[in-house]
């Protein structure tokens, strides 16, 4: 018998706008541990260098990190000009340079190549895996590996200020699985000058905005104590780019059962999926079917 874990049974979306210098894994163990819970994630993992947005679920939110982690996600980020890293941000070592530096008309020249479904290559440091071995853990080993490009949706890339020769800072709004590092490193590369990130910020991802976020500070002044509840969101802002479905009492009877629960009447096409409510309350995410939701997620009921 599997021995049970330990925590509270609290479920909900804690938004942290992640401080420099901590891994997105760092975050989430600090946020599980504040509020006592059995279970918490993270909805897309930022370089320890970033800040920004960081989404940690609780409990029963954690079903919801997909929609999460699928859902578009805007970065601004500063690229230095001149010089390009091995891991293609300034923590790393320079491997090249260049007295090129480009113009703001080349820069907004460039850019349209990055942007709709484009095909990237991650960073050699990164987390991708390659024959079952992290990336970044054969690069600090000193193999250099050839990982290979993988398709990204950007919706859009634009420059929104020129500090100076050296520096651009650009906007992106992009699709899951996107490496900002990549798009500098690149963008450096077609300009013919070399560039790499010097400071990358996550604006927004999914429904979450930075600005809403609360400081690691806060959770750990506020940690192990009821104020910090007040901090938790539902776990139906997770489900915000999915059509809501009503249901009935039995038909959440059925749902939660893992059974087909009839929903209430909506313009949600067959084979679409969505979610369906009781009062409010998240039933279960499934797919809609001739007046039914036929669950592929459950929610219990807290």
């Amino acid at each position: 018998m599997g021995r049970s874990r330990k925590g509270r049974d609290i479920s909900g979306w804690l938004v942290v706008d992640k401080p420099a210098g901590l891994t997105s894994t760092a975050v989430v163990n600090k946020v599980r541990w504040a509020f006592n819970a059995k279970k918490a994630g993270h909805a897309g993992t930022l370089d320890p260098a970033a800040t920004g947005v960081l989404a940690v679920a609780l409990g029963e939110a954690t079903k919801t990190v997909p929609f999460v982690t699928d859902a578009l996600k805007a970065y601004r980020f500063t690229v230095r000009f001149g010089a390009a890293t091995n891991t293609d941000d300034a923590e790393g070592e320079v491997i090249a340079t260049s007295d090129r530096r480009p113009s703001d008309d080349e820069i907004a020249a460039a850019l349209p190549a990055f942007v709709g479904d484009i095909e990237q290559v991650p960073p050699q440091f990164s987390a991708v895996k390659i024959d079952g071995e992290r990336a970044y853990a054969l690069a600090r080993a000193g193999e250099e590996v050839e990982i290979a490009a993988r398709p990204l949706y950007v919706e859009s890339l634009e420059m929104v200020e020129r500090p100076d020769a050296d520096h651009a800072v650009l906007e992106m709004i992009c699709g899951k699985g996107g490496y900002v590092r990549s798009i500098a490193r690149d963008l450096g590369q077609a300009l013919g000058c070399h560039g790499h990130v010097v400071s990358l910020r996550r604006v927004w991802a999914g429904p979450f905005e930075a600005e809403d976020g609360v400081t690691l500070d806060l959770v750990e002044e506020l940690a192990r104590t009821p104020a910090l509840d007040d901090y938790l969101r539902p776990l139906e802002e997770g489900l915000a780019d999915l059509p809501e479905l009503r249901t009935t009492h039995d038909g959440a009877t059925k749902l939660r059962n893992g059974n087909p629960g009839i929903v209430l009447a909506s313009d949600v096409e067959y084979g679409d999926e969505a979610w369906a409510s009781l009062d409010g309350e998240a039933v279960a995410v499934g797919i809609y079917k001739a007046g039914e939701l036929h669950p592929n997620r459950v929610f219990v009921k807290g």
